[in-house]
């Protein structure tokens, strides 16, 4: 995982908890923060970069034989050398596997394998991410379906936020667009428990408005961000 400064003290902690709970005073809404060190871990992805290199050179050397097995003799110091087809093939599943396998190993340096990860593909696992765990934690857990999951993945440097259905039948996803901006910000400026208590309060702000608390309400979900 790339080098990540987004690393919470005690006492980052106990501002997240302090600010979920302020939040939660005030409608009838239980917010989950869950922060992940990554969503997934990419690996087909980077078996995908190496079997692309390792089809690259076999194309390069189909186009260019006369080039390449030439200088393949004069490297090996053979004269006059006949390639039969045996050889040809044998010579390209080394080529192809030589390719892949130091393809797979570059990316074992981590900050070129997380760049060679497009973003879509980031961004689509950690919202898969979100919603797995949003359903272990906080799906259906609440008396009136009032979770909302507060996702961060800290190596992909992105962030979701899940809301049970009573909530999302009243509240749009755009409506959270000030506490995800206020957590990414956060997040980039490797300020993660700023972010987090800043998105925590516009969440609470959305969910007083639509859920006010009752009287009777009682904390159902735990305040405490949980690392993963």
């Amino acid at each position: 995982m790339p080098n990540n400064p987004n690393l919470l003290t005690e006492p980052d902690h106990q501002r997240i908890s302090d600010a979920v709970h302020a939040a939660e005073l005030r409608s009838a809404g239980e917010i989950v923060t869950i922060m992940a060190d990554r969503s997934d871990g990419y690996t087909d992805v980077a078996l995908a970069w190496s079997a692309l290199a390792a089809f690259t050179a076999l194309t390069v050397l189909s186009l260019f034989p006369h080039y390449y097995l030439p200088l393949i003799d004069q490297v090996l110091g053979r004269w006059e050398h006949e390639w039969t087809p045996q050889a040809v093939l044998v010579l390209a599943a080394m080529v192809a596997m030589a390719k892949f396998l130091a393809m797979l190993a570059l990316q074992l340096w981590q900050p070129l394998k997380w760049l060679l990860v497009p973003r879509h593909i980031k961004a689509a696992r950690v919202r898969a991410r979100a919603i797995t765990c949003f359903k272990v934690g906080a799906e259906r857990r609440t008396t009136g379906r009032t979770g909302v999951l507060i996702y961060v993945s800290r190596a992909e440097h992105r962030a979701e936020i899940v809301a049970d259905a009573a909530i999302a039948g009243k509240v749009s996803g755009e409506v959270w667009g000030e506490a995800m901006a206020a957590l990414l910000a956060g997040l980039r400026q490797d300020r993660a428990a700023d972010g987090l208590v800043d998105a925590v309060g516009k969440v609470g702000t959305v969910l007083a408005q639509h859920f006010p608390r009752a009287d009777d309400d009682v904390n159902e979900l735990p305040d405490r961000l949980i690392e993963v």
